[in-house]
């Protein structure tokens, strides 16, 4: 993973907010959800917790810390805003998962097109 897919976070102390292969992996069997409902809409706080908690686990074990997802209440009062947690977060999926363009069928699953009527191949 680059240093690109690092969203910095003011918690404690600054810490860097990432999902790669690991955080993804491990939030997805948290929430029991598979990867194409992965979303950030209508979460609830323990799920809010538990996406945080998977994106802070590699700057934990940089910094040769424990984080449990018990501390996780404490820890996310010290941000300075609830909107800042939430924004920060959207930012570093976005990092991960790349822009979603509105409206466009995942790959594989693009609509089949008809040819128009009237014209011979």
């Amino acid at each position: 993973m680059s240093k690109n897919d690092v969203v910095m976070i003011e918690l404690d102390r600054p810490r860097e907010l990432r999902y790669g292969h690991k955080a993804i992996k491990r939030l997805l069997a948290m929430t029991g959800k598979d990867i194409e409902n992965l979303s950030t809409e209508d979460l609830d706080l323990e799920d809010l917790e538990k996406y945080l908690y998977c994106g802070l686990l590699s700057d934990a074990r940089d910094n040769n810390e424990t984080l449990t997802l018990e501390q996780m209440e404490d820890l996310l009062d010290q941000a300075p805003s609830f909107a800042e947690l939430i924004e920060k977060m959207n930012h570093a999926l976005e990092s991960a998962f790349g822009e979603m363009v509105e409206g466009n069928e995942p790959v594989g699953k693009q609509p089949k097109t008809k040819a128009s009527p009237g014209k011979s191949r």
